[in-house]
């Protein structure tokens, strides 16, 4: 295999093996600066239910790894990785294949021709809900063009919607912060979400974070693999992940690997989570959305192991505690769920309404409001469907089922289901002898947009 690499690294246009008397792929044009879907086109071959791409004689694959909400307890996206094969079938480490790439033209075809690739694949995967997460290369982001139109052909010309797509750009520095931040707007104003990758690792700073303003943070594993040892570090981990919930960020921590690291990244309050615990990246497509994660026997084991427990402090917020008490006197009476919550949700800052059962479990899906309803974002639209999603792991929650009758309200946080500021209510009550608990979400900020529009 080194032998084979030194090769492709001698011959950066045409990979030729030593018997071979021919190249193993096309030519790269010479004079080429930003290579445009109809450049790149030829170099894709489809493969019965896939696609497949050649590079200077070594074959591209797409591996998608599954990304799942604990909360939600399924996938919600899939991390797009290459994978690269020689003439023989043996695997190129990723490394070296993308040390082949000799100028800022070739690594643009490189960035360009993987991104081809992956949404040409996942145009056609099963899964037609959740988001895909795409690599961008730093140094094509410094040297690429400003406005990266091709990205924009490109769906175009496969027809899926940019809100499906998250755009991950790796942390670390950059001698042109400003072409940095062009290029995250530009994907935002594309549609995409954007994601900071390998928040953790060395550079890793706030500021970035704050210039940046990304939908999701991705958090390095060496932070978990520090968490897994020691207790101050997983200390330092939730403050990190409380941090980027204030910053308006949903946080994803990879590189989850055991049980115990899982437990971790469910205390820690993280939205999502990847690794090899969960699911391992995988180049048969076709399988992938057919593979289970017990994600209920993962909270259930976290529910024994921080068992509910009473806190005296009460916090009530006298304007909504009537309407609130009232809702949940008609649902104690049997009232459906749509006349008892109905009044509750025509109050402008009253975002929706659900129930949960004595162990944390949603019960059925969530009553929104009208004016929710008119500004939900379709780039968050795989967090809408909350039926049977887990909440046990929320304060609000557990307090409510440990003190039923007391009205509980949170301070401002992070909403999973629609990435906005709120604050909870929650009251517990019985039904049939059986213990249920009421939720009701706030806007943090009522008087502000605080809805993202797509």
């Amino acid at each position: 295999m080194d032998q084979q690499i030194g090769l492709l690294q001698s011959f950066p246009d045409a990979f030729v093996y030593p018997d071979q008397k021919r190249p193993m792929s096309r030519t790269l044009p010479e004079q080429m600066t930003a290579p445009e879907v109809d450049v790149l086109s030829p170099m894709l071959t489809r493969e019965g239910e896939s696609w497949t791409a050649d590079y200077q004689g070594l074959t591209l694959r797409t591996a998608l790894q599954p990304i799942f909400s604990i909360s939600h307890k399924r996938v919600v996206g899939y991390e797009a990785l290459i994978r690269a094969f020689d003439p023989d079938n043996a695997a190129v480490l990723p490394l070296h294949l993308f040390e082949l790439p000799s100028s800022d033209a070739e690594n643009l075809l490189l960035d360009r021709l993987c991104r081809y690739l992956h949404i040409s694949n996942y145009s056609g995967f099963q899964d037609q809900l959740n988001w895909l997460f795409l690599n961008v290369s730093p140094r094509v982001v410094s040297a690429g063009n400003r406005a990266d139109s091709f990205f924009g052909e490109l769906l175009k010309k496969t027809g899926l919607p940019p809100h499906r797509i998250v755009m991950e750009i790796v942390e670390q520095p950059t001698d042109d912060a400003e072409r940095l931040r062009e290029t995250v707007a530009y994907y935002q104003q594309l549609g995409c979400l954007t994601a900071i990758d390998d928040f953790g690792a060395g550079h890793s700073n706030f500021e970035r974070i704050w210039n940046l303003s990304p939908d999701i943070v991705k958090l390095d594993r060496k932070l978990l693999t520090r968490a897994t040892d020691d207790h101050k570090a997983r200390q330092i981990l939730n403050g990190i992940v409380s941090l980027l919930h204030q910053s308006g960020c949903l946080v994803l921590l990879e590189g989850v690997e055991t049980h115990d690291q899982a437990m971790i990244a469910i205390d820690a309050g993280v939205d999502f989570v990847q690794g090899f615990y969960f699911s391992r990246p995988s180049t048969a497509l076709a399988d992938i959305p057919h593979k289970v994660t017990d994600l209920d026997g993962l909270l259930r084991d976290y529910k024994i192991k921080n068992r509910i427990t009473r806190d005296p402090t009460q916090q009530l917020i006298s304007y909504f505690e009537d309407f609130f008490r009232g809702a949940v006197d008609k649902l104690s009476q049997g009232m459906p769920m749509n006349d008892s919550c109905s009044f509750l949700l025509n109050h402008p800052a009253v975002s929706r309404c659900y129930l949960v059962d004595a162990n944390g479990v949603q019960i059925d899906d969530t009553m929104v409001s009208d004016a929710t309803a008119r500004s939900l974002d379709p780039r968050f639209r795989p967090l809408e469907s909350t039926t049977s999603a887990d909440w046990y792991r929320q304060q609000y929650l557990r307090q409510a089922i440990a003190q039923p009758g007391q009205v509980h309200i949170t301070t401002p946080y992070l909403c999973i289901t629609g990435a906005y500021m709120c604050v909870t209510l929650s009251l517990g009550y019985y039904h049939k002898g059986e213990l249920r608990v009421l939720c009701c979400d706030i806007l943090a900020n009522p008087t502000e947009t605080t809805l993202r529009k797509g």
